[in-house]
């Protein structure tokens, strides 16, 4: 785990209030002990991805409400898919290939057809 200090000096241009601001606002949400920050890896990788948003991409800091919980979403969904491939491939042959079957079925569908 790294201290506020060590991620600060990790990114160019990226100050100690403007980091304080964005675990204000919940984009980031390092460990507290007391008053000092630790921050995991994930915490890290998040700084960083806020960081290129704000500095490279300019996105202002409404604009980032907006993008990075759709980025949480789509993590979040990733993660399911994965389960659900897991969950599959642990099947019978019988199984997963019915399921090949359904999924090539629901594809070839064509909009407004069955299930939407």
């Amino acid at each position: 785990m790294l201290s506020e200090n060590d991620v600060v000096g990790q990114f160019t241009g990226l100050g100690r209030e403007t980091l304080r601001i964005w675990i204000k606002r919940g984009w980031v949400t390092p460990d507290q002990m007391g008053t000092r920050y630790q921050f995991r890896e994930i915490d890290i990788a998040r700084v960083g991805l806020i960081h290129e948003f704000s500095r490279d991409l300019a996105l202002d800091d409404d604009t980032l409400d907006l993008v990075l919980p759709l980025l949480d979403q789509v993590h979040g969904l990733r993660n399911q898919l994965r389960r659900l491939a897991r969950a599959v491939n642990a099947q019978p042959d019988a199984v997963r290939r019915q399921i090949a079957r359904d999924l090539a079925v629901s594809d070839a569908k064509q909009p407004g057809e069955g299930e939407s």
